[in-house]
């Protein structure tokens, strides 16, 4: 009787059997992959997946594409660690929530990964609680444009506003915000209020003192209403940011610009006056101090506000010291009029080194006989220590926060760079000893007060 395989194995262990491979029989068309339900599909935390880090380059998805617990909006105001997003498309079915305010929370990747969401943004909300009006941030689109002093998205225009008195115009802290804004690169305008409180001959000064400055202002009352005429048209329609110190009506001009609107029943903005919306009321106003003569923190978060007939007013604390996080010291002179003015006036000559600061250097064209060109070396010389520090912290490579992880069937996904030891758990033996750690100090000071007791209980005696 011929052995089997095993059997002759069993029965010669020193034999080394060479069987032939026979290939295995192909699995028909019809029948899924034997090894199929071993695969994982790659995940996604929501039906419309995008990667984290390319996200803030693509525009929101059209509302065919959206889930019914997901929706697109837009981020009107922040507070804490909560957000309101107003909805601007929602899931086929759920149209009427169009206009509707969410109260939201971030994501929590998003913040590993410090993308922030920033007041204006256009995002994708998901686990969306139509009943209570809530929902989480899970994505951030693309911006247009970003304002670092506030930090607001997506602006079209800024309105630098200052007041003639009460408290009166630092010419050096006017000439920050105008750097300020002359560094974002988004039209601006300046705006002086409270004229009812000076004469005309101050006006007049402030007019043709700005003129040499290459800015041609406007003047207005608030409190009397009126110049809101060319104001009211160059902010039709648009996102608008008014920026400016505390005490120069900031407030009072969003609520003098809103007053007695007629809303039509077809403005988006008509069902958050019937859902009695908070954030659709007045802004708080307050007085300037009669101490300091400048005026209070009365606004402690930025807001956008919706205006009838299209637009957004955002309406933004008071700060006298703006950052220049994005002003470098090759673009500082950049950010002045009258420099652009006097490089325009000797084309085609200029000046001798490409990285001129104009600091008088040999075969500089800049002049140094204008106003404001001590406010240019004070700015230049804080510039210039600012990056010292982050050259000498950062140095001149520095990681991205989000890494590339190639997953199952070739599929990229991007995951956060967490720093060093900051996301790690705590070891079982650190707490073990941790706990035996204060046990022991639990019994150092048990045993002290037991010899404290027995001292003054033998003095006592």
């Amino acid at each position: 009787m011929p052995l089997l395989p095993s059997t002759a194995a069993a029965a010669l262990p020193g034999l080394r059997l060479r069987l032939p491979l026979l290939p295995l029989p192909l699995p028909p068309r019809h029948c899924p992959h034997p090894l199929a339900p071993l695969r994982r599909a790659p995940h996604h935390s929501s039906p419309h997946p995008r990667l984290l880090p390319l996200a803030a380059a693509l525009p929101p998805p059209p509302p065919e594409e959206l889930p019914p617990s997901q929706a697109t909006g837009l981020v009107a105001a922040s507070q804490a660690n909560f957000m309101r997003v107003i909805v601007d498309a929602a899931a086929p079915g759920l149209e009427h929530h169009r206009g509707s305010d969410l109260l939201c929370v971030v994501r929590a990747l998003l913040k590993k990964i410090r993308r922030r969401v920033l007041v204006g943004d256009r995002v994708l909300v998901g686990a969306v609680d139509w009943a209570d009006r809530r929902g989480m941030i899970e994505d951030v689109f693309e911006r247009r444009s970003e304002v670092a002093d506030p930090p607001v998205a997506n602006v079209d225009r800024l309105v630098v506003l200052f007041s003639l008195d009460q408290p009166r115009p630092e010419p050096a802290t006017l000439t920050r915000f105008l750097v300020e804004a002359e560094s974002t690169g988004i039209p601006f305008v300046l705006v002086f209020n409270k004229v009812e409180l000076v004469d005309e001959q101050t006006i007049t000064y402030w007019r043709d003192r700005l003129k040499s400055w290459g800015y041609d202002p406007l003047f207005l009352s608030v409190d009397q209403q009126s110049g809101f005429a060319a104001l009211e048209e160059m902010l039709e329609g648009q996102t608008t940011v008014v920026v400016g110190p505390s005490g120069v009506g900031k407030s009072s001009l969003i609520n003098a610009l809103r007053h007695n609107q007629n809303i039509s029943e077809e403005d988006p903005i008509h069902k958050l006056l019937e859902q009695n919306s908070k954030w659709f009321g007045e802004q708080r106003v307050g007085t300037v101090s009669k101490k300091s003569g400048k005026g209070k923190h009365t606004t402690r978060h930025v807001s956008l506000l919706p205006v009838a007939g299209g637009g957004f007013l955002a309406d933004t604390p008071g700060f006298n010291q703006p950052s220049l996080l994005k002003v470098t010291k090759q673009s500082l002179a950049e950010t002045f009029p009258e420099i652009r003015k006097m490089l325009k006036e000797n084309e085609p000559s200029k000046c001798l080194f490409n990285d001129c600061v104009h600091l008088g250097e040999h075969g500089c064209v800049v002049k140094g006989d204008w106003e404001r060109y001590p406010y240019y070396l004070q700015m230049l010389d804080e510039i210039k220590i600012r990056e010292t520090i982050q050259l000498r912290t950062f140095g001149t490579k520095r990681e991205g926060d989000v890494r590339y992880k190639t997953g199952i069937m070739g599929v990229k996904q991007a995951e956060p760079r967490l720093e060093l030891k900051k996301h790690r758990r705590v070891s079982r033996k650190k707490i073990n000893q941790s706990i035996l750690d204060e046990i022991e100090d639990d019994i150092d000071d048990l045993e002290d007060d037991y010899w404290f007791d027995a001292k003054r209980h033998s003095r006592r005696r």
